[in-house]
């Protein structure tokens, strides 16, 4: 048990965190990372010629980056440097570890908060079309490092025959594709297989479509705007669900959706986040920040959509799996799993 003085330091701390997001934002958006990281050591007034911003604001944002030990700086030159370590977090979105990205989202959900004192008073939530579109591109940015490294060397082929299915020329129904990351990701690996993805917002499947167009995709990848519960086709070998089911107001809906679309020996690849509900206790980073996602942008996203069910990110495998069997599926299996994301297989 902390003092009063020790919990008023963290406290402290985390307000501190909360205004530091939106630098980091800034320093994304801006490309002033990526400077740091591509040009080496800067003096404030290097890093705005680089990047086109003010010499006096890029001196305060990287009294900021100091302060948070994000930078260093070299007190006999004046110049900063972000520390070679610090690179693949901040300056690379190609890296495993890009967080950087998910900063830019700040701006979406801090906006929404007259709207959740709204919710929380009356019990209704707050829908993912009520977000500035930045939600989409910032989660998407967060959840896209974990995806381009794993989802296809490593959780596709943990999944039984699913590969093979694809190269093949197998059919894939991407749901919940919000702006089609892991949809472009399985059309480029499997360049003979038929690729859809769905999703229910109408700017998220704008950019999706833009992004495979950009991608040399577009023929081949179609992207609808289509709700878990009512997408269009049947006979799919895979169905993928990439953090969504506990955003969905009826995801028993959805899941018996996913059965029907399904071929006899098809997959469903069900990825959620690697949390339960006995995580609320364990303070780890992952934890915290699932938490707090989930009482301002999951559990509302879901009681909007005014279904039975309101689940929250971190309901864990015990309630995903009993989602499935209500739902007709008899086999589940945790197939592979990194700290963040577990992969579950799912089959009739």
């Amino acid at each position: 048990m902390s003092t009063t003085d020790e919990f008023h330091q963290r406290v402290i701390s985390d307000a501190g965190a909360a205004v530091r997001g939106l630098t980091v934002a800034l320093g994304e958006r801006l490309g002033l990372y990526r400077a740091l990281a591509e040009t080496g050591p800067l003096t404030p007034a290097a890093l705005a010629g680089r990047t086109g911003i003010s010499p006096r604001y890029a001196e305060e944002w990287l009294h900021a980056q100091l302060s948070a030990g994000y930078v260093e700086r070299d007190p006999d030159t004046g110049t900063y440097a972000l520390p070679a370590a610090h690179v693949p977090v901040l300056a690379d979105p190609g890296s495993v570890t890009f967080a950087a990205g998910f900063f830019t989202a700040l701006k979406a959900l801090y906006a929404t908060e007259d709207l959740l004192v709204d919710a929380y008073r009356t019990g209704d939530g707050v829908g993912w079309a009520e977000h500035d579109p930045a939600l989409d591109t910032g989660m998407g940015s967060f959840f896209q490092p974990a995806y381009e490294h794993r989802l296809v060397p490593d959780w596709l082929p943990a999944l039984e025959g699913v590969t093979a299915k694809l190269a093949a020329g197998g059919t894939v129904a991407d749901v919940g594709c919000g702006v089609g990351h892991t949809t472009l990701l399985i059309a480029k690996a499997f360049p003979g297989a038929t690729v859809h993805g769905f999703d229910y917002s109408e700017e998220a499947i704008a950019l999706a479509r833009q992004l495979a167009d950009e991608a040399g995709l577009g023929d081949r990848v179609v992207f609808e705007v289509a709700s878990a519960d009512d997408y269009p086709g049947s006979g799919y070998d895979l169905v993928t669900f990439f953090n969504a089911l506990h955003d969905m107001g009826d995801p028993v809906a959805a899941a018996q959706h996913v059965h029907k679309s399904l071929d006899a020996e098809g997959t469903w690849m069900l990825v959620e986040s690697n949390v339960s509900p006995a995580d609320i206790d364990t303070q780890t980073p992952a934890a915290r920040m699932f938490m707090a996602l989930s009482a301002v942008m999951c559990l509302p996203v879901a009681v909007a959509q005014r279904g039975p069910h309101a689940l929250g990110n971190h309901s864990g495998e015990q309630a995903f799996r009993a989602i499935a069997e209500e739902a007709g599926f008899t086999r589940w299996r945790r197939a592979t799993e990194t700290p963040v994301n577990a992969v579950y297989e799912v089959r009739p």
